[in-house]
């Protein structure tokens, strides 16, 4: 049972939770970018919610099956069409031997998520067949996916089981991220703060999996953006010494010496990472309190989804 890339678009890779537990050798999470899409996209082919999928960014593949299979597409929209018939979105399809699965160039959001009911057959690294691509280890042989690439697949029930759910709106060219200030928000001056805060950032063209750059007003400091080296949470915002943010996401490094001003909450990092290139971006501030609050709100929405689609 394999998958067969004819092609591969700019940057696909295996993706799925992310690798935990090897921060102290130097390893980042990883994992999903759209944490959010990628459960979904599990859900949809009967998957555990934490699988691995295939992450596409900004444009999709070309790949034909050669079994009998149920797939699932989330994320952005990037006008699939199976064989000669456009492929719904937030939905399970069955496919046959021979099909073959054609994507374009996002119509809007940055990356789509391709499930395969079972999974993908690849090896488990640290706890995780996600891509490392500095590394060069996970996912399918430590790299992105090129043409030819032949990816096994693990067995599954062929057994078709409709499933949907309700697309989310198209994801907008203005966005906000609320975040917690913190942890060294004392590193910046009162009007630093209220910069970061009432200012309006955009997303330029360096914008990867390791972080978003954005440009826009600069952040005054007290006394320069330099620390000792501490640790980088998924969502930190760093202010490197040309004053401007960069919102740290999936492969970030695991310490790093800027200051951070701010950490997106992990309700908002599914939309960061569907942000492209010229995307407006405004900050909000909220409390702790209220970012448990949504943490929890998003969990038990996630395990509502999850016994519904598996089990309802």
């Amino acid at each position: 049972m394999k998958l067969t890339i004819l092609s591969p678009g700019p940057l696909t890779t295996i993706q799925d939770a992310g690798r935990f537990g090897a921060l102290g050798k130097g390893f980042s999470p990883g994992g999903a970018m759209d944490t959010d899409a990628m459960v979904l996209a599990n859900l949809l082919v009967g998957n555990a919610p934490g699988v691995g999928v295939m992450e596409m960014t900004m444009l999709g593949i070309t790949a034909r099956f050669d079994c009998e299979s149920v797939i699932a597409l989330t994320g952005a929209d990037m006008s699939a069409r199976l064989n000669d018939s456009p492929l719904p979105r937030y939905a399970s399809v069955p496919v046959h031997p021979g099909d073959v699965l054609s994507m374009k160039a996002a119509k809007n959001g940055m990356r789509a998520y391709l499930s395969v009911a079972g999974g993908f057959d690849l090896p488990v690294v640290m706890g995780s067949v996600s891509t490392n691509l500095k590394c060069a280890l996970g996912g399918f042989q430590g790299r992105k996916l090129k043409a030819g690439d032949e990816l096994p697949l693990n067995q599954s029930c062929t057994v078709f089981q409709p499933r949907r759910v309700s697309a989310p709106e198209d994801y907008p060219d203005s966005i906000f991220l609320r975040v917690l200030l913190g942890p060294q928000d004392d590193a910046f001056t009162e009007q630093g703060i209220g910069t970061f805060l009432g200012s309006e950032y955009v997303v330029t063209d360096k914008a990867d999996r390791m972080g978003i750059r954005l440009s826009g007003e600069k952040i005054e400091s007290k006394n320069g953006v330099d620390i000792l080296s501490d640790g980088i949470a998924a969502g930190s915002v760093q202010i490197p010494a040309s004053g401007t943010p960069i919102i740290m996401m999936a492969d970030r490094q695991t310490t790093g010496g800027y200051a951070k001003i701010a950490t997106v909450i992990s309700a908002d990092l599914s939309r960061a990472a569907q942000a492209r290139p010229g995307t407006r971006i405004r900050f909000v501030r909220v409390t702790e309190a209220e970012a448990i609050r949504l943490r929890r709100e998003a969990e038990k929405k996630q395990k509502q989804l999850e016994y519904e689609l598996l089990y309802g």
